[in-house]
């Protein structure tokens, strides 16, 4: 039961921000040259706060802390079980103040109050109960070999991790990436988004409460520059990076002097395919929350949405009134469906794919600009007449721009599915359940969604094929990843 008041204004939600320095072992501080960013209100274009840039000093500092941690704190001494309980307390925590959470998130992402409060925030909670339940569950394997000898495999923790998060859930990827890890018994310095660090600090200061020791989940806000330190370290074992594909490419890069683990979940284009024998009603609700969910801010968004034929036109119509009938406005009213994009950088980018479909020829039937004056507002957009070479039907635009598209047959709706060098999710709506297999099974996707779309689970695994990423979030799946296993054979006749 939360304890905290809902915020129905960004004033109330002000009330809410707590922390704004760095946490380094388990002390909050500024950063070591003193430096500073702003973080912006994207509904008002207002400063929220000033909150410390960590820079090299402070990413040694980190890391240090969390090495400590990892092997000579209380936390190398603490059994598996009561890992768990700690988890299990910061999920009781997150839940007593859910409200306040809600309002850092909203104030400072721009989402909805309600998604943050109904959608996001249970689903955090959810993940930290799930991965406490596997703290001592992970389990080794007793090997037969030849010859007098007993062999065991353990899983290790596989030691400090550096992760880094976006902005479009910053909090449940905070619980993504903390959740296995600190399961498994690795220690974490997290790198929030520039955009949005507030709720990444505030539950620094929660898992404190909660009992981890000091040195175990270090939080340190910044830029770019902040992330490459962390991947570069020396003793920083394992990188984790949810993100887009170059910067990906730019980690694998700086951490291969180092050979450190990696696992990505990046970027998509995903094809949500609706075939004609489809629940006509279900598929229109699931394609339309499947790209406005977070004002389009997903990455597994089904952006490219493939309709057959004989139904296209009607899909068209209903689509298209739905988008104008969205309430875009004010994220603390209930009433509001969309709120506004992270920043302007973002809006801007979306701006200029909106332009480029239009040039390159797509019909834009509602929406196409901007929404009201203040904040970075765009109206919910749709075109039709797309091309599969067009731009915004190539690239991941990350926003409310919904492209629709004609198909004739199973085995054309699957090449041109899979024509794209990502691959994270893919939809399929269909009374047929023959071709709901077929269509899952051909799709080179991580995820298929069958008649539903955004259907997120702790116990379920979440990642891409191809340039979508490496590894898997969320599931048993996930732990592996922050597991080392190490062979021990002892000689039973010595």
């Amino acid at each position: 039961m939360s304890t905290s008041a809902v915020a129905t204004t960004p004033e109330q939600a002000l009330s809410h921000v707590r922390q704004t320095q760095l946490l380094i072992g388990g002390e909050f501080r500024d950063a070591a040259g003193g430096k500073t960013f702003d973080t912006i209100n994207p509904a008002t274009e207002e400063t929220i706060a000033s909150v410390a840039y960590a820079q090299q000093e402070d990413v040694d500092a980190a890391v240090k802390a969390a090495r400590r941690a990892l092997e000579r704190g209380d936390w190398a001494k603490m059994d598996a079980r009561d890992r768990g309980a700690c988890l299990y307390r910061l999920a009781d925590l997150l839940e007593k103040h859910i409200d306040e959470l809600a309002a850092l998130e909203t104030l400072d992402n721009g989402k909805p109050i309600g998604e943050s409060r109904n959608v996001d925030l249970p689903l955090v909670i959810d993940v930290f109960r799930y991965y406490a339940g596997w703290a001592d569950k992970i389990e080794g394997d007793t090997v037969p070999i030849r010859g007098n000898f007993f062999t065991y495999i353990r899983r290790e923790p596989v030691g400090v991790c550096g992760q880094i998060i976006p902005w479009n859930f910053p909090l449940l990827m905070l619980s993504w990436k903390w959740g296995p890890a600190l399961a498994a018994g690795c220690t974490s310095v997290l790198k929030p988004a520039e955009q949005t660090p507030l709720t990444a600090l505030r539950v620094g200061e929660l898992a404190l409460e909660a009992g981890f020791p000091p040195g175990v989940t270090n939080v340190l806000p910044g830029y770019g520059d902040t992330g490459e330190h962390i991947v570069k370290h020396p003793d920083v074992d394992k990188v984790a990076f949810t993100g887009e594909y170059k910067t990906a490419q730019q980690i694998m890069s700086d951490a291969a002097p180092t050979l450190k683990r990696l696992t990505f979940e990046l970027g998509g284009k995903s094809p949500n395919i609706i075939f004609a024998d489809a629940d006509l009603d279900a598929a229109t609700q699931g394609a339309f929350i499947g790209l406005y969910l977070n004002q389009g801010q997903v990455c597994c968004a089904g952006s490219r949405l493939l309709v057959e034929d004989s139904i296209h036109d009607e899909f068209v119509d209903r689509l298209t009134q739905m988008s104008e009938n969205r309430k875009v406005g004010d994220p603390f009213s209930e009433e509001t469906e969309q709120g506004p994009q992270v920043d302007q950088q973002q809006f801007d980018k979306i701006m200029r794919y909106i332009e480029a479909g239009k040039t390159e020829g797509a019909q834009c039937l509602t929406g196409g600009g901007r929404d009201g004056n203040r904040g970075y507002f765009i109206r919910p957009t749709v075109f039709t007449n797309v091309r599969d070479d067009m731009s915004i039907a190539r690239d991941e635009i990350f926003g409310p721009v919904m492209n629709i598209m004609r198909f004739k047959d199973f085995d054309e709706v699957i090449q041109r599915g899979n024509d794209t060098f990502y691959g994270l999710a893919a939809g399929v709506w269909t009374r047929d359940l023959s071709k709901a297999h077929r269509t899952a099974h051909a799709l080179r996707a991580g995820t298929v969604w069958v008649n539903c779309y955004d259907k997120f689970d702790a116990a379920a695994p979440f990642g891409g094929h191809k340039m979508s990423g490496q590894g898997r979030e969320l599931g048993q799946l996930a732990l592996e990843s922050y597991t080392e296993p190490k062979t021990v054979t002892i000689n039973l006749d010595g």
